[in-house]
């Protein structure tokens, strides 16, 4: 059973998750947005999505380029989740997973890490 939450609860548990990356790394962003959506139209499970050039990919043409986008899907988080303990672990999780992506830390990298 999915767990109920307020959207503003649910974007107040993202910015907490932002909250426990290190300074140094969210200084590191830049030109970055992080967004709530409910779902993701073409992966309905999808939890986030980095979408973007990650850092270690960007060269001399990516200066005004529109903001990297980190999208954490609330309809989806809820649904596998059973309590609220739990939808705050997983997103911490799913931040972290697609900041790390920004970042340029790839999939496998992710899961051997434990943030996949």
């Amino acid at each position: 059973m999915s767990v109920q939450m307020t959207p503003e609860r649910f974007e107040e548990l993202v910015g907490d998750a932002l909250d426990l990356i290190p300074h140094q790394l969210m200084a590191a962003l830049d030109n970055v947005v992080v967004l709530v959506e409910d779902r993701n139209d073409e992966e309905p499970d999808l939890l986030g999505l980095y979408h973007g050039i990650a850092l270690t990919e960007r060269d001399s043409h990516y200066g005004g380029s529109l903001p990297d986008t980190i999208t954490v899907y609330r309809d989806a988080l809820l649904d596998m989740c059973s309590s609220e303990t739990e939808v705050v672990h997983e997103v911490a999780v799913t931040v972290i997973h697609e900041v790390a992506h920004y970042f340029g830390i790839e999939e496998d990298r992710l899961h051997e890490l434990g943030w996949g």
